[in-house]
């Protein structure tokens, strides 16, 4: 196979860790096909975070839809040496044929929370163990980040500029993805346009202003060819570069139509006010000001509260690579097997055990705790995991438009409590039970695994 030739990780069943496919070649030697519960959770809250909105179950479903392994594949597997003909015949049947429940994308999360929930028989469902981790680790991340940018900007405009410094093509669109999910007004990356129908937005950069001779020029044949466009006022000299602007529009007289001014250094808020002011001063007052460099959350929550006239902010690196939390303490840890609960209870690192549910209740539009409780219990509150895939087939709930997912996550953001909506960590977090049916079930197969084992040393 080429170098150069491009793989899809959505569309590649090797798509997974090496020990995924051990392990899965053990369960098939042992006889042990039986049907599995895996639970995708978080245990912990970084930095400043008050909550998660989780996204990504897209591309699972999609990937579970498909998941098949090549011809091409069983011969590099066959080239490794560590399988048996008899598993790789079996892994050239292998469809995903399990139940899957999840959490609606763009729903608040918090941890210890089931995200998704895979229900198969367990050598499927231990080899896609990559795969969601990987879409619903990095999705929920950005998801995240870009909701706290929303809600900074407290109504103006939020655009995703960071596609230039994700960490990869694939990094980037999703970052795309997951911003418009959670608020953002669209998105710089054509690409992702097109695939997810999210709004395109482009300015200009100072190279086109540099390869003019004169700045006043380049204005004027930007905006001939695109009248109602974002000129960037800052490559010389912000507040000349202003003047240009109202000088191109009384020039132009009726035919200027230039929507919007683009600050992208200095200081923001300063410059944002002057610019409006001889913006105004001119009868420019349609003219919307346009914000970025290097902006993320905190910054803009400055520029608001201090009252700088910014209409649009566009977020780029900071919320491309979700700076200050780039990663989440996720997991995919086995909950059931073959009927009966398990877990474990490492340090720090113990799984409630058996197949659960989360219940919100909510009081007053207000969230006020989510419940863990055992799947089979019927506690108050609306149940949070929703069946999305059955015996391999996506359901209703598994088809729903990135429009409604957004819409759903607008929603639920406006349910948080306004001690969550803030950008430092609340003095009282979010309140998280664990039901007396689940806390009696941990307690009682805790003693057993206990007893269990130090039998056997």
């Amino acid at each position: 196979m080429p170098d150069s030739l491009p793989i899809d990780p959505l569309h590649s069943a090797l798509f997974t860790d090496m020990y995924e496919l051990t392990m899965a070649q053990a369960y098939d030697a042992e006889g042990m096909d039986q049907t599995a519960v895996f639970e995708l959770i978080f245990r912990k809250m970084p930095g400043d975070r008050n909550y998660f909105i989780t996204a990504g179950l897209e591309d699972v479903l999609a990937y579970l839809e498909n998941l098949h392994v090549t011809d091409d594949d069983l011969a590099w597997l066959r080239r490794q040496g560590l399988f048996l003909e008899r598993f790789l015949h079996r892994l050239k049947s292998l469809r995903f044929q399990g139940d899957v429940y999840a959490m609606p994308e763009g729903t608040p999360v918090f941890p210890g929370e089931p995200l998704v929930q895979v229900v198969a028989p367990i050598l499927e469902a231990q080899i896609v163990e990559m795969l969601v981790l990987n879409q619903v680790h990095f999705q929920t991340i950005a998801a995240t980040k870009a909701s706290r940018v929303v809600l900074a900007a407290a109504g103006r405009d939020v655009v995703d500029f960071g596609s230039r410094r994700a960490h990869g093509a694939d990094a980037a669109l999703k970052v795309a993805r997951a911003s418009y999910l959670a608020g953002a007004t669209g998105t710089s990356n054509v690409l992702a346009g097109k695939v997810y129908g999210i709004p395109v937005f482009g300015t200009m950069a100072h190279s086109y202003i540099q390869a003019h001779d004169d700045e006043s020029q380049a204005f004027e044949a930007f905006a001939r060819l695109y009248p109602e466009t974002t000129l960037l006022v800052d490559t010389y000299d912000t507040i000349n570069g202003v003047q240009k602007v109202i000088n191109l529009s009384r020039k132009l007289g009726e035919r200027f139509r230039v929507r919007t001014i683009r600050l992208d250094s200095g200081d923001l808020g300063v410059l944002a006010r002057e610019s409006r002011q001889m913006l105004d001063a001119a009868g420019l007052n349609s003219v919307r000001i346009f914000a970025t460099s290097g902006l993320d959350e905190n910054q803009i929550a400055v520029l608001v509260a201090d009252g700088a006239p910014i209409d649009v902010f566009g977020v780029g690196t900071k919320l491309a690579v979700s700076e200050d939390v780039p990663a989440l303490d996720m997991a995919y840890k086995l909950v059931e097997y073959a009927g009966l609960p398990r877990m474990k209870f490492s340090a720090k690192k113990v799984v409630l055990p058996g197949r659960k549910q989360v219940f919100r209740q909510v009081e007053g539009g207000r969230m006020v705790r989510d419940v863990i409780g055992r799947f089979d219990e019927k506690l108050t509150g609306e149940p949070l995991l929703q069946a999305v895939m059955l015996r391999g087939k996506r359901l209703p709930a598994g088809r729903v438009t990135l429009e409604d997912a957004r819409r759903h996550a607008l929603t639920e953001l406006d349910h948080l409590p306004a001690s969550l909506r803030q950008l430092q960590r609340a003095a009282t977090p979010y309140s998280i039970e664990v039901s007396d049916a689940l806390d009696r079930d941990l307690e009682t197969l805790r003693r057993a695994l206990q007893t269990s084992q130090l039998g056997q040393t």
